[in-house]
């Protein structure tokens, strides 16, 4: 008999204790497929899939992006033949419904596979369905393998399913006392190489970044993406009630295929129809949104607003009154907060707005313990929501 830490000698149909054991390692192999295409695939999820035959993985495959083929149907070309009889691992059930690829039920089902192991269930509604269709055509079908670590890592799409919004990251570099610039406004630098780094990253995995019209006045930001050489472009969106933003900023030139907007100007009727041909003009769309009390864009319509343009998650960079409006409407899901180890004082706070009456209303967000970046130090919390 094997070893019980010798998982290569253990077969599939091996269902006791290491049965669960090769499940999760399957599902572990489908989830880091799946992570191949992180900032690829918006608006779709990240999926990855393996098909497991006699205890081996003979299919890999994965969603590489909008229109390509499901990761289902990937792992079954890779497969070919060998495919017929195997047991499917995929990190999200399988789609039973036709959008801009056909439905991987059929697929599946078509290629002879006998068993489909899923980790999420797929929360949209036009695409659910998928377990009981395979069911119905005589598959055996599992759900729950690695569900956490695979609900995590779409935690976005799944937000944005399930809420019909952005899943909202709220980034800031601050100083120990909250403060993300001096009185006169110096900013530069308050983090370190490592934690603006870090940032980046966060903006590479973003469909969409937001400022202010202050930040665009005083930093001038080009609010893309760069890691190592590469330069991405998330959607770039500037909170500009009036636009009153210079069109020549940073955050506005055309960095995209031609056919895409680099640049949204989310603003209300107070900006003049000549300024906003003007903005239209030079490529950049232009978001006429309601205003709220104070003049400003209903935060509220633009997320709907952005979610019918297909945006699944938006990065918040600031400055302190964007962010203080979208911690008052309670519209922020995860922070992101980076401290550099220095006191300014006065200054310009990260979270301005009317904020909380009491302390025992501040609550909400669960945080990660801090977590060291260089010199610098990274906390990271979640917003606690229902559904």
């Amino acid at each position: 008999m094997p070893a019980d830490d010798d998982d290569s000698a253990v077969t599939l149909g091996d269902r006791g204790r290491d049965g669960g054991r090769l499940d999760d390692a399957f599902m572990g192999e489908a989830i880091a497929l799946a992570r191949r295409a992180e900032g690829d695939t918006s608006p779709n999820p990240l999926v990855g899939c393996v098909l497991v035959k006699d205890g081996e993985i003979v299919g890999r495959g994965w969603h590489k992006g909008p229109g390509l083929a499901h990761a289902e149907v990937a792992a079954i070309a890779d497969a070919g033949e060998a495919g017929r009889g195997a047991v499917a691992y995929v990190t999200l059930e399988p789609c039973d419904h036709t959008g801009r690829t056909g439905p991987c039920t059929e697929a599946l089902i078509a290629a002879g596979v006998r068993e489909v192991v899923y980790a999420v269930a797929d929360p949209n509604p036009l695409a659910a369905g998928g377990a009981k269709r395979l069911e119905a055509a005589g598959v055996a079908v599992r759900a729950g393998v690695r569900e956490s670590e695979a609900r995590e890592m779409n935690r976005a799409w799944v937000h944005a399913t399930t809420f019909a919004r952005p899943y909202v990251v709220a980034k800031a570099a601050m100083s120990l006392d909250g403060r993300i610039a001096t009185r006169t406004g110096s900013s530069k630098w308050l983090t370190g190489p490592a934690a603006r780094r870090e940032g980046h990253k966060i903006r590479a995995q973003s469909d969409a970044i937001l400022v202010g019209a202050g930040t665009i006045a005083a930093d001038d930001p080009a609010l893309t993406a760069r890691i190592d050489g590469e330069i991405r472009s998330p959607l770039r969106i500037v909170l500009d009630s009036t636009g009153a933003s210079p069109l020549g900023a940073k955050a506005f030139e055309r960095s995209r295929a031609p056919s895409e907007a680099s640049a949204l100007l989310a603003t209300t009727a107070r900006c003049p129809a000549d300024r906003q041909a003007a903005f239209e003009a030079a490529g950049v769309d232009v978001a006429v949104c309601a205003a709220d009390d104070d003049g400003r864009v209903d935060l509220d319509e633009l997320m709907a607003d952005l979610h019918k343009r297909e945006i699944r998650s938006l990065m918040i960079e600031g400055g302190g009154t964007v962010l203080g409006a979208f911690l008052d409407r309670d519209l922020i899901d995860e922070v992101r907060l980076f401290y550099a180890p220095l006191l300014i004082g006065g200054g310009k706070p990260a979270f301005d707005g009317a904020g909380v009456a009491r302390v025992a209303n501040a609550g909400g967000f669960e945080f990660d313990p801090p977590e060291a970046v260089a010199a610098d130090f990274l906390v990271r919390g979640r917003r606690r929501r229902d559904g």
